[in-house]
């Protein structure tokens, strides 16, 4: 293969809805391209991308799949990523290393909820797209319904450079308004001929045309000005025009294709390898610590790996991207995450299990490489002149959740292992050891993305496995003010134990005063503060404790043990045994022996005294609730909305984006639990929905009294 400079590689992400075709469409570009001589089918389990058991099981791109190819001198990166929004995180690595997002869009049902959020995606990042309407073949398919909905959702930027003459079986022809010809393929597709534009197209051809060339000339000052001269650019002009657009997003280019024919597949990557932005084009990345890094390979040597594959008789293959620099087989680098040495070995340009050796990539080219010692997916590798790291991708909340356990204790520290190697493949799977819970948590981004995961750790792995719903996370506090005393004595032959602890609890809300006195009844409990410490939770709010002892009750000595106790409180509450928050505690009194007075006596007073006053001061189980955004087609709407509200949710709003009704909502985490499902059932797989951590709320008194109740019958279970 040659050396392919930085101004020679072009890098595009493939996406769009399941279903809209990616695969097959990848498949046909890497057969025009010449890097297979045969095209499989997702039907015969034999593309080039779903090469993975798990993908092959379900019919569905799993996993993001690298591959390449070679036009005109110049070489293509272009990534193959899932359709379904429970594997995004595939779709958010790829757009994150590449320039240009290719987004296919599905003949017959136009652009979908996955159309919308790969778009969005793009949106935030700020990536070129070119649309792709796909599988104009099948019956019912209209064009012109399809256009009318993009330029509905995506505005006038969305041009087409081509359109079908027929859709449906009769497909097999496109008049491209950028060459102003038409394009017509044999039943096998592949290389098309040529014609001229036949004269009951000749009126719509140009109108398309003169729309293709205002929108290019737009671009430029020195085009634009030709055109109010002219009223016509050269074909090179155009593409020049659209190039420009494209990297600035102004301009959503539209092609024509039938990836399964291999029609109109061949003129696409031509427009791909003349008119999409080079890396050189595009711009640079910033590196952790904000500096633009310019994609130079005469620069310091930089590899960002942002993918991780484990195939069978090979192990751990690492995907990289040249950030800067040069690399080569044999070179030594230094992992800037890790501190640890790495010697580079064979070098890869990539089609998924069809592997090219190459002895060199260029910054801004995108390899792999195997047998790598201790590289994990996110990990920067530099040279001797380069200390950066990389970290610039963001993926979405979960979605989903559940506590997983190995059928066989046993395997349980294998079944961990495995995650952790699973996690490497797809960060999006999050693993998550709670102690609060006493729960083994996987988090993923939908039931399907969930079942991926057991599937494959029981027929790769062999370790058999179960989803239980997890616990929520309550939280408990109070609401008014409560005194307690209590009294610990223990006497058993020679040194006894002995400690009294009086104190008072309130609420306690950021930036209160601190406490003068307090009335409880007809007595007044003055405060002299002699030490005040404030405590950020690890699990969220604030213990205040106050040592407002005065006389020498207590030593002072014995402080240190008090807020122990009350801390093993604070970590499993009176109520339900969540985790308590925002409370401000005031020791006042207490008594001491003079020999049997010991850290451990005072550390049990004072737990069993919080845990007193804790129940007399009006408690309170919080439970978290989340920022809810749904997007749903308006047809959906009513059920989802009374879905929500049997959710116990809160509409916050509603609006309209780009054709979807987006619904926001505050809605309790336990009510989340199987909403991926029910919404899919709901809208038919047509709607999605992201979410966000919010705050901690009062459960309502029913929930409350159900929660202690379950609480009071689990510590019986346990005695």
């Amino acid at each position: 293969m040659k050396n392919y400079q930085t101004n020679e590689i072009k890098n595009i992400a493939l996406l769009g809805s399941a279903g809209s075709g990616k695969t097959t469409l990848a498949e046909s570009m890497l057969f025009e391209a010449g890097v297979i001589k045969r095209r499989g089918t997702v039907e015969g389990k034999n593309t080039v991308s779903d090469y993975f058991p798990v993908e092959q099981e379900y019919g569905y791109s799993v996993f993001s799949t690298v591959l390449h190819a070679e036009a005109n001198g110049k070489k293509i990166n272009f990534i193959d990523c899932p359709g379904s929004d429970d594997f995004v995180g595939g779709a958010i690595t790829a757009l994150n290393v590449t320039d240009t997002a290719v987004l296919v869009v599905n003949g017959l049902y136009g652009p979908e909820v996955g159309t919308m959020n790969a778009f969005r995606n793009t949106e935030k990042l700020g990536k070129p797209v070119i649309f792709v309407v796909n599988q104009l073949d099948r019956d019912n398919c209209d064009f012109d319904r399809v256009l009318h909905q993009m330029q509905e959702i995506y505005g006038s930027k969305c041009v087409p450079v081509q359109y079908p003459i027929a859709t449906g079986a009769g497909f097999d022809s496109v008049i491209d308004v950028l060459l102003m010809k038409k394009l017509t393929w044999k039943a096998e597709g592949g290389a098309a001929t040529v014609e001229d534009i036949p004269a009951d197209q000749a009126d719509k051809a140009q109108e398309l045309h003169d729309a293709l060339v205002e929108a290019a000339a737009g671009n430029d000052d020195a085009l634009m000005e030709k055109y109010f001269e002219t009223m016509e650019l050269s074909t090179d002009e155009i593409r020049e025009g659209v190039r420009k657009g494209l990297a600035t997003r102004s301009i959503f280019p539209i092609f024509c294709v039938c990836a399964t024919k291999n029609m109109g597949v061949s003129r696409m990557m031509e427009f791909l390898g003349n008119v999409v932005p080079f890396v050189s084009d595009m711009p640079k990345v910033k590196n952790a610590a904000g500096a633009e890094i310019a994609p130079d390979s005469n620069g310091p040597t930089s590899l960002f790996f942002f993918k991780t594959g484990v195939e069978p008789h090979i192990g751990e293959v690492s995907y990289f991207k040249v950030m800067s620099g040069t690399v080569k087989s044999g070179d030594d680098l230094t992992n800037a995450d890790r501190g640890s040495k790495e010697r580079i070995g064979t070098l890869y340009a990539c089609a998924g299990t069809n592997r090219v050796a190459v002895d060199q990539l260029n910054a801004g080219d995108i390899g792999c490489t195997v047998k790598l010692k201790d590289v994990k997916t996110g990990n920067t590798l530099n040279g001797k002149d380069s200390d950066w790291k990389f970290d610039f991708i963001q993926y979405p909340n979960s979605k989903y959740s559940r506590a997983i356990k190995a059928v066989n204790e046993s395997e349980t520290e294998k079944m961990m292992a495995a995650l952790n190697k699973m996690r490497q493949e797809d960060p999006t799977w999050v693993v998550e050891q709670s102690k609060e819970l006493r729960q083994i948590i996987v988090h993923g981004q939908g039931e399907f993305h969930l079942r991926t995961l057991k599937w494959r750790m029981e027929n790769n792995e062999k370790i058999q496995i179960e989803y239980q719903e997890p616990k929520i996370p309550y939280r408990e506090t109070i609401s008014k003010m409560a005194r307690a005393d209590y009294r610990h004595k223990k006497q058993s032959g020679g040194s006894g134990q002995f400690g009294e602890v009086h104190l008072i609890i309130e609420p306690y809300t950021e930036g209160m005063e601190d406490p003068v006195s307090f009335m409880i009844g007809n007595q007044e409990f003055k405060m002299n503060i002699k030490g005040k410490e404030e405590i950020d939770l690890e699990w969220g709010g604030k213990l205040v404790f106050i040592n407002s002892v005065v006389g020498g009750a207590i030593d002072l000595r014995f402080m240190p043990a008090i807020l122990k106790g009350i801390m093993q409180r604070m970590e499993q509450g009176p109520l339900t045994g969540s985790y308590a928050r925002d409370v401000r505690v005031i020791v006042y009194d207490g008594k001491m022996h003079p020999v049997d007075s010991n850290e451990l006596s005072f550390m049990l007073a004072a737990r069993n005294a919080f845990s007193l006053a804790f129940r007399d001061a009006g408690p309170k189980v919080l439970e978290p609730i989340y920022d809810l955004e749904v997007l749903v087609p308006a047809d959906y709407m009513g059920d989802v909305m009374s879905d929500l509200q049997g959710r116990r949710a809160i509409i916050m709003g509603m609006d309209s984006e780009a054709g979807y009704q987006k619904l926001s909502a505050k809605i309790p985490l336990k009510e989340l639990s199987s909403y991926s499902i029910a919404l899919s059932s709901l809208t038919g797989g047509r709607a999605s929905f992201s979410t966000k951590f919010a705050s901690y709320e009062l459960v309502p008194n029913d929930i409350q009294q159900a929660l202690i109740k379950q609480h009071e019958e689990e510590m019986k279970d346990e005695d």
